[in-house]
C-alpha cells in the first residue's frame, strides 16, 4: 500500500500499537557508537560552511558514495534495491549523532526525502533497478517538477503538455520553484496528458532526463542572494514509455504520495537531538543566552519546546509507519509546525541579535538564515493550504466550496492558459 491509498483508507493510527521509546538496546548503542566514529573520521563538523557550491558538487557526490558505502545512506531502505535494509530506529540514531556535523548532502535531498520514496512506492521494478542505488550513493541528482507560473498551490492546475507517440511521449511547458535543478541529473515530472476530464484526472507523471534536448534550466535567486531555485523550460523533450510512472492519466494519486513524502522529509528530524537546527540562529541565541534576562529565557525554553515537541511528533510518523500504519495528511500538521518554527526562531535571533541581524559584511550566515526562514511557510506548499488540509482531512471539517471540480480543464478559465 502506497501514501496515497493509505491516507485514502482512513486508517486510524490510534489503533496501532507503536514501539516503546524505552532505554536504547545495546545493537542500537553499538550502531550509535559506530555511526558517531565513521562521522568524526569524515564528515565536516557543524558550522564548516553551507550547502555545495559549483565547485563542490563533485565532492559532494565524493562524500554520498562513501556514506552509502559504510552503511549510512538508504538506512531503512530496502536493501533489494540499494538500501540497507535496516529499521527506522537506526535511521533516528544516525540523524541524531549526524546532527554535529554538515554533512554536504543538500543537493540530494530532494531525490532522497521525495523522488527516491515515490518510485519505491510506485516505481516498476526496472525503474528501481536502475535509479534507487544510484540516487543513495549521489550519482544521481534529482529534482521535482509540479509547480507552474499559473499552478503554484493549485497544483491540479498545470498546464505542461506531454503527448503520446509511438515510441514515447513528447513534451512542452515551463515549471518554476524547482530546487537543485540546476544540478539535477533526473526529475519526477507531473504533466498534462488529457484536457477533457477535471483538472485532477488528467494528470500523468514521468522520470524526465534532465539533460535531454530541449530542457532549459536558468536559476532563480531569492532575496538570500543565492539561486536556491529554477524555473526549467521543456520544448519537444522526448520521454521514453518506460519512464512512465504509475499509470497514464492516474498521475494525481503519484503526486499526492510524493507530496506526502515531501512534508515528512522537511519537517522530519528537527529537534530530536540538542544540536543545532540552524546553525547560525542558534549562535546568535547562544551568544546572548547568558544575558539573565527572564524574558529570553522563556523565549528560549519556548523555543526548546516548540523543537521537542516537532521532534516527537515526528517520531511518532516514522514509528507508526513502519507499523504499516502511513500518516497521510498529518505529514501536513508535521511541515506547518516546521514552517512556524523556523520563523520563531528566526525572529528570536533577529530580536537578540539586534543590527547584526542584517549584517553581510562578514560571511553573512545569520542574515542568510533569517532571510531564508519565510521559504518554509511557501514551499511544499503555503501554511494557508497545510491548515486547509489539516481542516478537511484531519479534523473532517466541511471542505471549502469548489466550483471546478467536475468541470473539464479545457474548459476553466485557469493560470494563463490559452
Amino acid at each position: 500500500m502506497n501514501l496515497a491509498d493509505a491516507d485514502a483508507a482512513g486508517t486510524d493510527p490510534a489503533n496501532t500499537d507503536l514501539e516503546d521509546a524505552g532505554p536504547e538496546d545495546a545493537g542500537l548503542a553499538d550502531y550509535r557508537r559506530r555511526a558517531r566514529s565513521w562521522l568524526a573520521a569524515n564528515a565536516p563538523e557543524a558550522g564548516a560552511g553551507g550547502g555545495p557550491g559549483a565547485d563542490g558538487v563533485a565532492a559532494a557526490k565524493t562524500f554520498m558514495a562513501g556514506l552509502h558505502d559504510a552503511g549510512y545512506s538508504g538506512i531503512s531502505w530496502p536493501a533489494e534495491w540499494g538500501g540497507q535494509g535496516l529499521s527506522q530506529a537506526e535511521e533516528r540514531v544516525f540523524a541524531e549523532e549526524a546532527r554535529d556535523f554538515a554533512l554536504p548532502t543538500y543537493l540530494f535531498s530532494i531525490g532522497l526525502g521525495m523522488c527516491g520514496p515515490t518510485l519505491l512506492d510506485l516505481g516498476t521494478p526496472e525503474q528501481k533497478a536502475r535509479h534507487i542505488r544510484p540516487l543513495l550513493r549521489g550519482e544521481e541528482i534529482w529534482c521535482q517538477l509540479f509547480s507552474e507560473p499559473g499552478a503554484g498551490s493549485d497544483v491540479a492546475a498545470l498546464q505542461t503538455r506531454a503527448t503520446e507517440t509511438e515510441d514515447g511521449w513528447v513534451v512542452s511547458g515551463q515549471k518554476v520553484w524547482t530546487s537543485v535543478a540546476q544540478h539535477a541529473s533526473h526529475g519526477l515530472l507531473l504533466t498534462r496528458t488529457d484536457v477533457d476530464v477535471p483538472k485532477h484526472r488528467g494528470l500523468t507523471m514521468f522520470i524526465v532526463d534532465m539533460r535531454a534536448p530541449g530542457v532549459t534550466v536558468r536559476p532563480l535567486r531569492d532575496m538570500t542572494g543565492r539561486a536556491h531555485f529554477n524555473e526549467i523550460f521543456f520544448d519537444d523533450v522526448r520521454i521514453p514509455a518506460e519512464n512512465l510512472v504509475g499509470q497514464v492519466n492516474d498521475g494525481w494519486s503519484c503526486a499526492v504520495t510524493t507530496l506526502l513524502h515531501e512534508r515528512l522529509s522537511i519537517s522530519g528530524g528537527v529537534g530530536m537531538s540538542g544540536q543545532k537546527d540552524n546553525p547560525a540562529a542558534f549562535e546568535a541565541l547562544r551568544r546572548t543566552a547568558d544575558t539573565g534576562d527572564p524574558l529570553v529565557r522563556d523565549q528560549l525554553v519556548e523555543l526548546y519546546i516548540r523543537s521537542r515537541a516537532l521532534a516527537l511528533f515526528n517520531q511518532r510518523l516514522a514509528q507508526e509507519t513502519k507499523a504499516g500504519v502511513f500518516p497521510g495528511a498529518r505529514g501536513s500538521a508535521a511541515k506547518l509546525l516546521l514552517a512556524e518554527l523556523s520563523m520563531f526562531q528566526a525572529d528570536l535571533a533577529t530580536s537578540l541579535a539586534g543590527p547584526e541581524a542584517v549584517a553581510y559584511e562578514d560571511d553573512g550566515r545569520l542574515a542568510g538564515s533569517i532571510a531564508l526562514a519565510p521559504a518554509l511557510s511557501l514551499g511544499g506548499g503555503t501554511n494557508e493550504i497545510m491548515r486547509n488540509i489539516i481542516g478537511d482531512r484531519v479534523l473532517n471539517l466541511p471542505p471549502e466550496p469548489r466550483v471546478d471540480k467536475n468541470v473539464p480543464f479545457k474548459d476553466l478559465k485557469t493560470g494563463t492558459q490559452q
